[in-house]
């Protein structure tokens, strides 16, 4: 339960219609299974007691007292279980009969929901037997309990903060303004379905996207459980499509037409991490609902729960083509909007043969294209000095001609050796002075040339590297419109790859491929027998793991400890744990350090939810202090056992 995640289960147990004998037994076994594998919150389908499709059989005394029975042993059954279980059944209150989730946890039953919305339509009878459920809260006597009854019910964990649980049932997600909307507004942050949701043709994918949809409007945890096989086929056919989402997101869906457990660990804590950034989403003091607090044991949890390596980029391939795609279209809108805005028909870039520069200028071309402006007025400049390595030039030379921009070369060296005489440095002192001068040499001269154009410098910096600070500031960090400053660098290397891909120009895939196989370097420093010796991610760390702690840092606010778990369990095959701290040691100290750079960044397009403009998505104070960020890493590197 350590921070904020929690285990839950949908359950489809089989069953026989009508046996509520046997229903319960294979619910005690599902029950049990659950405890084993440490899920605390487990839901069952609609009716699952007696069955779903019992039909007229609902009237009869001897079903609904059978029911109740079950019910009885199902509560002795929970007694020494943390773990809360819904399940459904038929319920009689002042001679009415309800559809209702019954809520048991350590011998109790802690509250009982009854369906709102009765569907009496199509496929549908139940109007035939239910009554409409209640909202208002009232006590009711049950299994020798008084208890709450009422759709107006939360579960409030008083251990996990932020764990509230809210119900509803089966249709009450179908209908224009579903329960679990209230439900949430007053403070849910975790929805239970208990359903029974047959299959018909090409339903499946409307009820992933009605679930999902849900809880990403609702910014939820959604629990869903269906019913499944043993119910009667004489009409209809259900397959038990279990699902778990979380905020929009699917974490665990069940195959259909099986039975057993669907689990997955919703994150509660990021829940409410991104309420708390969402000022839209408003919660209300309902007075009509009744809070009803419950305990679990705080235990150690073994995350089962998948962090993608890359959050940037989608796994699906066709999806990241997908992506790729529209994040080049919206950097070439964004500078072509600029372009027109300024009535500017050249621009200028600064290539390497790097990664960056290459995707900027790529940008550049489509931006061009897109205003029918000759490519020829692109002036891609090849600025060569101490660090460039033939490999590296030869390729900014030919993606420049092979996409028909024009070239130009300066040699940077004597206007860099004279500054080093003006400012009295030594050249042969390879320091922070040796490096910057020759960025900020580069960036002087992509000034002037823009001058002598009336055209517009592209900035070609990436947001890892605005991350962790790792520009020359007024150097490399300075532009007039920068295209990549809120591309990660891991998503960068996507979309070089995307564009060699859709290339049908032979010379242009090869030398594309060539530069994603080059390592990344600002190549500041003399090369070594010809090849690159500055390599970048030797000396501020690999980029999946910044970009994965940067993700997790500002998307969702997780804390130091928070990221360094989840870090160690994505990337436990590939990095020690004692390397993980020493890099994210590294992101902290950076970010905090480095927020001067960001707070005045050129203009640049936003393209996903993470940004660090300063004037949209990240606004920092350059002096704020990581004190309580880094005591966080001193905790871990106690923990660790590593000497100061």
């Amino acid at each position: 339960m350590k921070d904020g995640f929690i285990r839950v289960a949908a359950a489809t147990p089989e069953i026989r219609v009508a046996d509520c004998v046997y229903n319960t037994q294979k619910i005690m076994e599902f029950i049990q299974e659950g405890k084993e594998q440490g899920v605390k919150i487990i839901v069952f389908p609609e009716l699952c007691i007696t069955g779903y499709t019992c039909g007229d059989l609902f009237l009869q005394e001897t079903l609904l007292s059978s029911a109740l029975e079950q019910l009885q042993k199902l509560v002795e059954v929970s007694k020494g279980s943390d773990m809360l279980v819904a399940v459904g059944m038929p319920l009689v209150q002042n001679q009415d009969l309800y559809n209702c989730a019954v809520w048991i946890q350590n011998g109790n039953i802690l509250g009982v929901i009854p369906k709102t919305n009765i569907p009496n339509y199509g496929e549908f009878y139940e109007g035939r037997y239910f009554s409409k459920g209640i909202a208002e809260a009232k006590k009711i006597m049950l299994c020798n309990q008084e208890v709450w009854f009422g759709t107006n019910l939360l579960f409030v964990c008083e251990e996990m903060k932020g764990v509230i649980i809210g119900c509803e049932i089966c249709e009450d997600l179908w209908v224009p303004m579903p329960p679990s909307i209230s439900h949430s507004m007053a403070g849910a942050t975790i929805i239970a379905n208990l359903s029974a949701s047959d299959e018909v043709a090409s339903k499946e994918q409307y009820r992933s996207n009605l679930i999902h949809g849900q809880s990403g409007k609702l910014c939820c945890g959604y629990i869903y459980a269906s019913a499944g096989e043993g119910e009667s086929t004489s009409d209809l056919v259900y397959s038990g499509d279990n699902i778990i989402s979380e905020n929009g997101a699917e974490l665990a869906r069940s195959k259909r037409f099986t039975t057993g457990l669907t689990i997955a660990e919703i994150d509660v804590k990021k829940l409410c991490a991104e309420r708390r950034r969402m000022i839209t989403f408003l919660t209300t003091k309902d007075e009509t609902y009744k809070k009803i607090s419950f305990h679990i044991k705080m235990e150690p949890l073994e995350l089962m729960r998948q962090f993608p390596k890359t959050p940037f980029i989608p796994s699906n391939e066709l999806e990241r083509e997908k992506r790729c795609e529209e994040i080049f279209m919206i950097q070439a809108q964004g500078l072509k909007k600029r372009l027109t805005h300024t009535n500017c028909k050249y621009a200028i870039v600064g290539i390497s043969g790097g990664l960056d520069s290459t995707l900027a200028l790529l940008v550049i071309t489509k931006a061009f294209d897109l205003l029918k402006i000759p490519r020829e007025n692109i002036i891609s400049i090849t600025m060569p000095c101490y660090g460039t390595t033939d490999r590296t030039y030869q390729n900014a030379v030919m993606l420049t001609k092979q996409l028909g921009a024009t070239l130009k070369e300066i040699r940077i060296n004597q206007a860099v050796e004279q500054h080093f005489r003006d400012i009295g440095h030594d050249e042969n002192n390879h320091n922070v002075v040796y490096e910057n001068s020759q960025a900020r040499e580069r960036t002087q001269i992509l000034m002037d040339v823009a001058n002598a154009y009336n055209g517009m410098v592209i900035g070609t910096g990436d947001m890892s590297e605005l991350a962790l600070g790792w520009a020359t500031y007024n150097g490399d960090h300075m532009s007039m419109y920068g295209v990549n400053s809120s591309i990660p660098k891991t998503l960068v290397r996507h979309l070089v790859q995307y564009y060699a891909d859709i290339s049908d120009v032979k010379e242009i895939k090869e030398t594309l491929l060539d530069i994603l196989d080059t390592p990344v370097s600002p190549e500041l420093l003399p090369p070594v027998d010809g090849i690159i010796s500055q390599k970048t991610e030797d000396l501020v760390g690999p980029y999946e793991l910044h970009d994965f702690f940067l993700y997790y840092m500002l998307r969702f606010g997780y804390e130091p400890k928070k990221i360094y778990r989840i870090a160690c369990h994505t990337f436990e095959k590939d990095y020690e744990k004692e390397v993980i701290y020493h890099w994210l040691r590294t992101f902290y100290w950076r970010f905090f350090s480095q927020q001067f750079k960001r707070n005045c960044l050129p203009d640049g397009p936003k393209v996903g939810t993470v940004a660090l403009s300063p004037r949209g998505d990240l606004r920092m104070p350059s002096d704020a202090s990581a004190t309580i960020w880094m005591n966080q890493m001193e905790e871990i590197k106690t923990e660790l056992g590593i000497e100061s």
